[in-house]
């Protein structure tokens, strides 16, 4: 059992419809039919979203996947129409809201992988492969692979746990040319997203994309490169064979499985609210990645 500790109620707005509530984001659609798409400050982990925020964690995947579309244009389109804030909505959407293409989205999570680490790291321990790809011998946790390599999953509900699936898969769920394309996109991005956060001192581990289809154009969907969806490393702290330090949501699974929350990971409780020391060195660390990566301050 997961899911939402206390599932929030949407806020409601003249003008437009309430589509979906996912684990961190509000989903609208307006008038003209486009998707409005609202950042909360939600934390989700261990497929549980949380009863605690995390102050400006909304705005700040915003404003990083902003700036990140900027500089993958080239490589692929993306969803984003206008960032202005819907008439009607309450000031606190200011820089957490996008309004986007409604897109024909393909149920695919686009994961792709340039270290070994997390469930790739599991499944390699057992097999030697990820989703399906042969590896060589003598990687750990941490290290870096031959080449990016692209591992797709299954898009779950809320709740649900993403599921790693083969190329094959993919290819009969959404046919071999949209396999095709959805992975070359990806390594594309991942590869270009990689190459800018190394200049800039962190490693790019690995991360998922979403996308979709306007009539036969693939198109970058929902957030891209940001903590919530990416694995990022300080650079100068990289030593395979031990968990790295991350700038992401490490701190809040730390204290969840440590003995101080009491809270038993596999039983069907709900996980406990989050001490303000948590909550306050997750903030920080997604500031800390924002800014070094634009090379501007958070504010």
């Amino acid at each position: 059992m997961s899911g939402f500790v206390e599932k929030p109620e949407p806020i409601q707005v003249p003008g437009l419809v309430h589509l979906h509530t996912g684990k961190v984001r509000e989903l609208y659609r307006n008038e003209a039919g486009d998707l409005v798409m609202v950042a909360s400050d939600r934390m989700s982990a261990y497929d549980w979203v949380l009863p605690t925020e995390i102050p400006d964690k909304g705005r700040i995947l915003t404003q990083l996947s902003l700036w990140w579309f900027d500089r993958l244009s080239d490589l692929v389109p993306n969803h984003v129409l206008s960032t202005e804030l819907p008439d009607g909505a309450p000031a606190d959407w200011a820089g957490r809201t996008l309004i986007c293409k409604s897109l024909r989205m393909v149920p695919v999570e686009c994961v792709a992988r340039g270290y070994l680490t997390g469930s790739g790291l599991a499944e390699y321990n057992e097999t030697r492969t990820v989703c399906g790809l042969a590896l060589p011998e003598g990687l750990t946790d941490g290290s870096e692979l031959p080449a990016p390599i692209f591992t797709p999953a299954t898009k779950a509900e809320v709740g649900e746990h993403d599921e790693n699936v083969s190329y094959e898969e993919v290819a009969r769920q959404v046919g071999a040319d949209t396999a095709a394309r959805l992975r070359q996109a990806t390594l594309a991005v991942y590869s270009r997203g990689r190459d800018i956060a190394r200049e800039r001192g962190i490693i790019l581990a690995d991360t998922k994309f979403e996308f979709g289809f306007e009539g036969e154009d693939l198109v970058l969907a929902d957030e891209v490169l940001t903590a919530d969806s990416s694995r990022f490393w300080p650079a100068d702290q990289w030593q395979p064979g031990r968990a790295q330090p991350s700038y992401d949501k490490q701190f809040v699974r730390d204290w969840l499985t440590s003995a101080e929350s009491g809270w038993d990971r596999k039983s069907e409780q709900p996980p406990p609210a989050l001490p303000q020391h948590v909550v306050d060195a997750t903030r920080a660390k997604y500031v800390e990645a924002y800014e070094r990566l634009t090379g501007t301050s958070w504010s």
